[in-house]
């Protein structure tokens, strides 16, 4: 597979929200609060192109302060924006994904640079957003709820769907404005107000959607702060006025969200990555395998929760499946987008992720384990790492067992299908997985076995919006995507009137 095309500059009019992608930033950027594009202050963060480490961009660093101004637009915005109809929360929702569409190339360039992807992939993923805006829009005006009926005689009951109120939203930096996406579309599509922070690291296709679409949104109902973790992030989980919190992020992102909501008893929604297990049995096709983690593997440089990192193979495959793996692993092409269509695979996001990777490769290497092809830096600027493949780590290590969000791949292997699951099931992630096989009935038994939320068969990695995005474990809870995931941005009220109005 060959990802990646050539960078190119867009035209642009000085009125334009942010930099051109391809140059250096000549000015910074600001919240977006009350349908306002605010200057950026004093207080600012660089924007670090990861190809060369080169700054590109200047955002505001948000405080506490302007998440309360955030709060106070959003909360002022949701008594009108609720009391639309479904039909016409859907218009503008739909309003929203032709304008996105409209845009989608000077995205992807945006998102490219920022994120350090080669285009193609940027390509493949940003028409997922106006698609899902127009997916929550229609699937809002169809949900489903048990019969309004007289459950006890002579009391009619009836569920509605309300929105929360005020949706906090916290955005990763690896697929930044699909992301957002997910949770904007449904939670409008529901009838709440949003507040959301993206990363630090990649703000930049998010603060664009805000300048296409200020005239769409009215004021209010979705609003953008920059900034840290510890200054905007803590501030919205805090906050009294935030009714849901919302986070895509690791583990200890996971905990201190849960932990600050508590003290407002906010209900949250986590999605907090995975270690996907990829199950090879012996009648598998080895080759389509091999094939598959080359990009399930180390697609986004690796940077991505349903990766498929760990390879679990039957003894007897073990030395052809290893074969396979670093002959495609080791073709792998590194680089940056303007390099060429050949490029497959760019940089980490930053220099503190790259230490955090290295370092996993390092404490593997120094425990006996066989780095096969890859582990190391090379001599080049920017945050790259190569493609690794690790053999030989003992079971339980923590190169497979937890999440490296690198392009590091390991192989181990089992003797049955008891032992596959066994060790499928010995990591804490719940996220994804998948089964290679030919054998239906062995398919079955392991879909039902494996105790992750998505379970591919004899594929990875292929989502469809019309299905839950789901983790169980440490990969958090709540769902994104599907009908379901409207459910989890609503509240449930059961509404009883009494038919025999003698009694009342």
């Amino acid at each position: 597979m060959t990802l990646g095309a050539k960078l190119t500059a867009t035209t642009r009019d000085d009125t334009t929200l942010l930099p051109q992608p391809t140059v250096a930033a000549t000015r910074a950027v600001g919240h977006v609060i009350a349908g306002i594009a605010e200057p950026a202050g004093e207080m600012l963060l660089d924007i670090l192109d990861p190809c060369s480490g080169v700054i590109i961009a200047q955002v505001a660093r948000g405080t506490a302060v302007d998440v309360d101004r955030a709060v106070a637009a959003a909360r002022a915005a949701l008594p009108t924006w609720r009391a639309l109809t479904p039909n016409d929360r859907a218009k503008v929702l739909s309003a929203v994904a032709d304008v996105v569409e409209a845009h989608l190339e000077e995205l992807a360039i945006l998102e490219s640079r920022n994120v350090g992807k080669p285009i193609s992939l940027a390509h493949a993923e940003l028409p997922g957003v106006p698609e899902i805006f127009r997916f929550m829009g229609g699937a809002a005006r169809a949900l489903q709820a048990p019969a309004a009926h007289e459950y006890v005689a002579g009391y009619l009951s009836m569920i509605l769907r309300e929105p929360h109120g005020v949706i906090g939203a916290i955005t990763p930096w690896n697929y930044p404005l699909l992301t957002a996406s997910w949770k904007i579309a449904t939670a409008l599509a529901m009838g709440n107000t949003m507040v959301l922070k993206p990363s630090e690291l990649t703000p930049l296709t998010t603060l664009k959607f805000m300048e296409l679409v200020g005239d769409i949104l009215p004021a209010g109902v979705l609003n953008v702060v920059t900034g840290t973790g510890p200054e905007v992030g803590a501030a919205i989980t805090n906050h009294p006025g935030i009714d849901m919190v919302s986070l895509t992020g690791s583990i200890s992102s996971g905990q201190r969200v849960m932990t600050d909501a508590a003290r407002t008893l906010k209900p949250v929604h986590l999605e907090l990555g995975g270690k996907a297990p990829v199950v090879v049995f012996a009648d598998a096709d080895l080759s389509a395998v091999a094939k598959m983690v080359r990009v399930g593997g180390f697609v986004n440089s690796g940077q991505e929760c349903g990766a498929s990192t760990r390879v679990l193979c039957d003894a007897s495959t073990s030395e052809e499946l290893t074969r396979l793996l670093i002959e495609q692993v080791g073709e792998i092409i590194v680089g940056t987008p303007e390099e060429g269509d050949q490029i497959e695979m760019g940089p980490l996001v930053s220099e503190a992720h790259l230490s955090r990777v290295a370092g996993m490769v390092d404490r593997a290497r120094a425990e006996g384990a066989n780095i096969a092809v890859g582990g190391y830096r090379p001599d080049r600027p920017g945050w790259f790492y190569s493609p690794t493949l690790v053999l030989d780590s003992p079971r339980g290590s923590e190169i497979t067992t937890q999440e490296v969000f690198g392009p590091v791949v390991t192989l181990e292997t089992f003797t049955d299908e008891s032992d596959a699951v066994a060790l499928a099931n010995s990591t804490s992630y719940g996220l994804a997985a998948s089964v290679w096989t030919r054998d239906i009935g062995r398919a079955v038994r392991l879909t039902s076995a494996l105790d992750f939320g998505t379970v591919w068969v004899n594929t990875h990695l292929v989502l469809a919006y019309e299905m839950p995005w789901v983790g169980f474990g440490s990969s958090g809870h709540g769902r994104e995507c599907s009908t379901l995931s409207l459910e989890d941005f609503s509240r449930t009220k059961h509404v009883m009137i009494a038919a025999d109005r003698s009694e009342t």
